[in-house]
């Protein structure tokens, strides 16, 4: 059976074009779609492309913008009249607040791990519809840090947990991500994904071998105290670092096939070999997790039970401020040693070649060995002295024959 080819699209730039021109919001274009609005979003700017389903029914509404729209007949007859305007009340009718929606309630709460992390930058995205660019506020470089801390740091925490789980490792992964884009932050900035930027740098981060040369990380953190829970997360921790990540991110995250064999470095084929091997895997040990929904649905549960909560964005900023100054004087240190043991061995070295003596060649400077001969005329004398006073000396002590 062979694949029907993909339903041609116009350009990103021309399907922006599209909806502008008949003052469509990306909100109402996503509606039609079936949608949300961020992934409208992400087609407008190219960052992602539709498949499937959800690219047919796209190309269906950009070809109902395309084709002009007749106008609507008038109806015969007298046009009515207009009807009067209402006077305006003196007080606005009262609004009843809603109910408070309690935490346990029967349709679960649905925290996303991840889907969706961060729009795109300001420099990939126009002006929201019906707003004036020059309206727009200019973020600082502190504000726009910030702003991506807070809203990729909780999600991020929650998706290292389930990658590692380990609390304390987890908070350390996501902090360190961000010290490291705030010191690349005219790199990041700029970045098409930046959420995806700093995501991939706390995965890797997080699944380093190295940390188990750790003396705290020798011993595991108390599980989650569900039973249910402590079995999904035993599963998931026990597959393959790179099946791991694969998974999380289709079925946690909700990237979509070329986005996770992007992320994880591997083919698309790879990536999709991964993702059979961890769901036959998990569905070998936990079968009622054999459906994506379901397992999407407890990963979000297991990860949103767990109490993680991220560093304020200065202290971050802060500490990335910190390390970045640590390692200057580390690199200042180290080159001042280095400076100083080149110049003391450039003195103590030679500063001319001394050619190594020929074998057999008389070594010059070097007294000859003096062999024994006859004695001089002082020697003599003091030889003899020295017997005649040996006679005179003190007496020895000698056993008593008698």
């Amino acid at each position: 059976m062979k694949q029907s080819p993909d339903t041609p699209l116009p350009s990103p730039e021309e399907r922006r074009r599209l909806r502008e021109a008949q003052s469509l919001t990306q909100a109402q274009l996503a509606a039609k779609v079936g949608v949300s609005r961020e992934t409208v979003r992400s087609w407008e700017t190219g960052r992602t492309t539709p498949r499937g389903r959800k690219r047919e029914a796209y190309a269906r509404a950009l070809d109902a913008l395309t084709t002009p729209q007749p106008p609507a007949p008038e109806p015969a007859g007298p046009k009515p009249a207009a009807p009067k305007p209402a006077a305006p009340e003196t007080e606005p009718p009262a609004v009843k607040p809603p109910a408070e929606t309690s935490l346990r309630q029967e349709q679960p709460v649905r925290v996303p791990v991840g889907a969706a992390l961060i729009p795109l930058s300001t420099a990939d995205e126009g002006p929201a519809d019906g707003e004036d660019p020059a309206a727009t506020p200019v973020l600082t470089p502190s504000q726009a840090f910030d702003a991506l801390y807070a809203f990729c740091a909780p999600a991020l925490v929650r998706q290292t947990y389930l990658l590692t789980g380990r609390r304390e490792l987890a908070r350390e992964a996501v902090e360190r991500a961000f010290q490291l884009a705030w010191q690349r932050w005219p790199e990041v900035a700029v970045d098409r994904d930046p959420g995806g930027w700093v995501r991939a740098t706390a995965y890797e981060y997080a699944l380093s071998p190295w940390h188990r040369l750790r003396p705290r990380h020798r011993h595991p953190e108390p599980p989650p105290a569900d039973a249910a829970d402590r079995v999904l997360l035993d599963a998931f921790l026990k597959l393959p670092p790179a099946h791991r990540r694969t998974l999380l991110l289709y079925d946690g995250v909700g990237l979509g096939l070329p986005e996770t064999a992007a992320e994880t470095e591997a083919s698309t084929p790879a990536a999709a070999n991964r993702l059979l091997h961890a769901r036959k895997a998990i569905a070998a040990r936990l079968p009622e997790l054999a459906a994506p929904e379901e397992l999407h649905r407890r990963l979000t549960a297991l990860a949103s039970g767990e109490r993680l909560r991220a560093a304020r964005p200065p202290t971050v900023r802060t500490g990335s401020e910190q390390r970045a100054r640590q390692w200057t004087r580390a690199a200042v240190a180290f080159t001042v040693v280095i400076i100083s043991a080149t110049a003391l061995t450039l003195r103590d070295a030679q500063d001319h070649y001394e050619p190594p003596v020929a074998p057999g060649a008389t070594v010059q400077g070097v007294p000859p060995k003096v062999a024994p001969g006859p004695l001089s005329r002082q020697e003599l004398e003091l030889r003899a002295k020295l017997r005649a006073e040996l006679l005179n000396g003190p007496e020895r002590l000698m056993p008593d024959d008698h």
